[in-house]
């Protein structure tokens, strides 16, 4: 490995370091996104009987909200219970916002790499080309000089796609994810506004 380091020349340090970035966000996001961390599947059933048992005391709900993102949701609706069916909704879309910021942390990031990996071959790629231009002189070629710019070029070129790739496929995949616990979310705060708007009109 080292002595692949040593082929590919200063610029592949930029992309090592890019890589080290792009697996630190990775194993990040999916500590973070797992469903036993957002959507805990005890929280609508929680949620349903704080308001049955009328337990909606300030420090259950903060408990409530504190243990997942979800429940940060289902602690706004809980939360204005008594306010107008709009109120709620409109309460819940904010907490909704937070709640997707939140999750959608580092994912920019991604993107970023997911962009940036390949130029950063690319300019290790120029730096190879200039080492092999520079092998040329009146005399000859030095063709150790010439062989180092060609490792440098291929070697660059190829680290940057490669970290380009996982860079792009897992931004997706926590993209999708991230949707898929929002609709989730957004259907569990329907239903227990609609229980507490049937409690209203009993």
């Amino acid at each position: 490995m080292l002595d692949i380091i040593n082929a590919a020349g200063w610029p592949v340090w930029l992309l090592i370091t890019t890589s080290v970035l792009c697996l630190a966000v990775i194993i990040e996001r999916f500590l973070a996104l797992r469903a036993s961390v957002v959507f805990p599947a005890r929280l609508p059933a929680q949620a349903l009987d704080m308001l049955r048992q009328g337990k909606l005391g300030a420090e259950g709900l903060i408990r409530l909200s504190d243990q997942a993102p979800l429940g940060h949701v289902l602690a706004e609706v809980l939360m204005n219970r008594d306010e107008t069916n709009g109120y709620r909704v409109a309460a819940a879309e904010d907490a909704g916002k937070d709640v997707a910021y939140r999750l959608n942390r580092y994912l920019p990031a991604l993107s970023t790499i997911a962009v940036v990996a390949p130029l950063l071959g690319l300019f290790g790629t120029v730096i190879g080309m200039i080492e092999i231009f520079g092998s040329y002189t009146p005399a000859g070629g030095d063709p150790s000089q010439l062989a180092r710019g060609i490792s440098i070029a291929l070697y660059n070129t190829a680290f940057g796609i490669i970290i380009a790739i996982p860079a792009l496929v897992f931004h997706r995949y926590f993209r999708s994810r991230v949707e898929q616990y929002l609709h989730r979310m957004e259907r569990e705060a329907s239903a227990l506004n609609r229980i507490i708007n049937r409690g209203a009109r009993a």
